[in-house]
């Protein structure tokens, strides 16, 4: 009769966490995602008022979220905390943060746009600090701010071209106004989530208390209702509703439940080398070194955002 063998279990394989890597997923779904959605926006600026186009979008996008909770047997009955913190949400994110993008880009280029928004993770992580009493990790605070570094370099050729006339200035103070209202909803968000409230049918109302929003606020100054019957104005408002709004959002609010709203924000640091690759495809750009360094301090940032450690309220 032989000795026993001593089973040993063969060594676990090192690397990131299942959790870790989902994130990263989301992060990078999202970013390619949003990146191609600043030029599917300039489809939709021309003849439709801003505000109707962003009625559109998300009011189709809320009636396809609100569809697919019911398809999916999810809870769409939120209490009355979730409701408040719903429209706080829809309030800041989806009616006064997307009217001032869209009438920014009316007036100035849409990868200045793309510079303002990276300054979304930095501003969650003060928000969060001083509101919510949340302490971020060093390496977070220096993840954000490598990202934003490096969209202003990597987009910096386009800043000093714009032409910085009155025109040019308002559409840069509309787009401080859209990113600053976003980390507000944010926050928003994260009270819903608080309270308990499922990510899709939180989002669904979200989405449509925004539209009601600025719904009411078209019909008092008279916005003009109408749809573009063309190609591409259908094309982009089905392509934002449904995968820049419905499947975005949804992949955006889970991250940032699960890993953060920091590292979920960086996102919008993310978007801007796709935008300009789209641009380069479609638009005939040319972008030189400046792109690839500021690229590499983006992906540098993102590395140290998605390895800080979170750190618990004060």
């Amino acid at each position: 009769m032989s000795a026993p063998t001593e089973s040993i279990a063969p060594p676990k394989a090192k690397g990131l966490p299942q959790a870790t890597l989902l994130a990263i997923g989301g992060v990078a779904l999202c970013a390619l995602i949003w990146g191609t959605t600043w030029y599917a926006i300039t489809w939709q600026l021309g003849t439709v008022d801003p505000i109707a186009s962003v009625v559109w979008r998300f009011g189709l996008a809320s009636l396809v979220l609100f569809a697919g909770c019911l398809v999916a047997r999810q809870p769409v009955r939120l209490n009355w905390s979730q409701h408040l913190a719903a429209i706080g949400q829809g309030a800041f994110v989806f009616a006064i943060s997307y009217a001032f993008v869209y009438q920014s880009e009316q007036r100035v280029a849409s990868a200045i746009v793309a510079v303002i928004f990276a300054a979304l993770a930095f501003l969650n992580l003060v928000l969060f600090r001083v509101v919510g009493g949340q302490k971020a990790a060093p390496a977070a605070w220096l993840g954000a701010s490598l990202g934003v570094a490096g969209v202003i370099v990597l987009s910096g050729s386009e800043v000093v071209a714009a032409d910085m006339d009155t025109r040019a200035l308002i559409g840069i103070g509309m787009a401080v106004l859209a990113v600053s209202s976003s980390a507000i909803g944010n926050f928003f968000s994260w009270r819903g989530q608080q309270a308990g409230s499922p990510v899709l049918s939180s989002t669904a109302w979200a989405m449509g208390y925004g539209t009601a929003m600025l719904a009411i606020y078209g019909l008092l100054t008279g916005v003009e209702w109408r749809l573009e019957m063309t190609p591409g104005y259908i094309i982009s408002l089905l392509y934002l509703s449904v995968i820049g709004s419905v499947v975005a959002f949804a992949v955006y609010f889970w991250v940032a439940r699960t890993r953060g709203y920091a590292l979920a924000s960086y996102i919008s640091a993310l978007t801007p080398p796709i935008a300009m690759l789209v641009s380069v495809l479609f638009e005939g750009a040319r972008f030189g070194w400046p792109a690839l360094a500021g690229l590499l301090l983006v992906l540098s940032g993102q590395a140290l955002l998605i390895r800080a450690p979170k750190v618990s309220a004060a």
